[in-house]
């Protein structure tokens, strides 16, 4: 008879340790490590003696294919995909519950399989809650397209191993279970890490996409071992906003694309629909008043443009406050730090409050020259000129340094009207009277006359 035992294991790192730990010794985690019964006899590796060399080929013998990925005509999902889904590939989706992940995924699922063979799998919802669903979203009938509420693993393997459709669904891989080991919780760190490697077993043998949810963790990060993140072709996040009914998808990771790269939904009651203009729907309720201005960040391949509230006032505590959302703290201080050494403005005893408009964090450095002109905005109590942007970076010494990517924020400016453009003096762009270039943050006080 085989032996069973239980074993800790840590859900970030996946360290193992024969007892439970308060802290894991790899990752310096705590409260991470997870309880989780092994079979001994799954421990050992059995030699059949069947077994034989793998046969190795030059890089020339291995055959050219033209492989088309499968669209679905949702131009935001196509984008963040990398331009659709690659055949034979891997995904998760993952988000907060009642984000809209399985309300997607149902679209989508929808217009492709007006071209192609699709199978849904739902573990966590009825047919007729599934039904029901579709009914809402307007989605009829379609002969590529198969629902089932099954969640035992082996069956899912078998019935796309027999169909061999050319998409698999499945929603979640949390609730998916194998029927014939008990003594595995469904959700655990031992029943997702076989599911895991089963589907992309599925996926790479039978050239199956496959695409399955996860559910996340409190911190937001996929709930289950980082192992299943390393095991799958793609990682995409759906996130929302928190002042319109905005969705944004995001790419994490992706062996066949950008990651980074963003697409955007607006939830309705039929559905997900796509933003394809996001920063029309950004600007729409931009203001010109003293401490705010725009800044762009590169989201994946498309610039946005985002505003940036700033808030200075004289600090009643000993310890003035800074209060920072969407941005990095340390930036926001540094960026303080260098306008008070260079212009003598004692940000130092200014509680300060910044806010970066939706749900938005950026690590952009070219946001420096915005965060300066929204303080010394706030702080003078003068606002920046009507339509105008910021891009550029501030070094220690004070220096305007140029921003990468230039030409694509200034056309995406452009597009929407802005009239006046603050760029670095370095920056190598066409002179034309939209733009205005600065060389430091001595000439930033030309903005704000007394």
């Amino acid at each position: 008879m085989s032996k069973i035992k239980a074993n800790f294991k840590c859900s970030s790192c996946g360290y193992n340790s024969f007892k439970w730990l308060g802290c894991c010794p790899t990752c310096n985690e705590w409260n991470c490590f997870v309880e989780e019964i092994v079979d001994s006899s799954q421990e050992k590796f059995i030699k059949s003696g069947k077994t034989k060399a793998v046969k190795l080929k030059f890089l020339d013998q291995i055959e050219n294919r033209q492989i088309n990925r499968i669209n679905s005509g949702i131009i935001e999902w196509d984008r963040t995909l990398g331009g659709g889904i690659l055949p034979g590939s891997f995904i998760i989706l993952t988000g907060d519950p009642g984000i809209g992940k399985s309300t997607l995924l149902l679209q989508v699922a929808n217009k492709i399989s007006q071209n192609y063979k699709v199978l849904y799998f739902s573990s966590e919802e009825s047919l007729q809650q599934i039904k029901n669903r579709a009914t809402r979203l307007n989605i009829e009938n379609n002969p590529n397209l198969l629902f089932s509420d099954q969640s035992d693993l082996e069956s899912i393997l078998l019935t796309g191993q027999e169909i061999k459709p050319d998409l698999l669904i499945l929603d979640s891989i949390q609730n998916c279970h194998i029927s014939n080991q008990n003594n595995i919780i469904p959700g655990s760190i031992s029943s997702i890490k076989e599911i895991g490697f089963h589907l992309m077993k599925l996926a790479k043998e039978s050239n199956i996409a496959i695409c399955v949810t996860g559910h996340i963790t409190k911190e937001g990060y996929i709930a289950g071992p980082k192992i299943l993140e390393h095991i799958v072709d793609g990682v995409f996040y759906l996130q929302g906003e928190d002042r319109w009914n905005t969705r944004i998808l995001r790419s994490v990771k992706n062996r066949f694309g950008t990651i980074n790269e963003a697409g955007f939904f607006d939830m309705q009651e039929n559905g997900l629909s796509e933003i394809l203009n996001i920063n029309q729907h950004l600007l729409q309720d931009n203001s010109y008043a003293p401490g705010s201005t725009l800044i762009t960040s590169i989201e994946g391949s498309r610039p946005l443009i985002l505003e940036l509230q700033t808030l200075c006032i004289m600090s009643k505590f000993g310890i003035p406050q800074r209060v920072v959302t969407g941005l990095d703290p340390k930036r926001v201080v540094l960026v303080a730090a260098i306008l008070e050494k260079y212009l003598h403005i004692k940000f130092s005893s200014q509680d300060i409050f910044f806010k970066l408009s939706g749900n938005f964090k950026i690590k952009d450095s070219s946001s420096d020259l915005g965060i300066a002109l929204a303080l010394l905005s706030s702080y003078f109590q003068k606002p920046l000129p009507i339509k105008s942007v910021a891009i550029g970076e501030i070094s220690l010494t004070g220096q305007i340094k140029a921003a990468n990517q230039i030409t694509i924020r200034i056309q995406e400016a452009e597009k929407f009207g802005l009239e006046k453009i603050f760029i670095s003096k370095n920056q190598q762009t066409q002179n034309t009277k939209k733009i205005i270039k600065f060389g430091s943050v001595y000439e930033l006080l030309n903005l704000f006359p007394e």
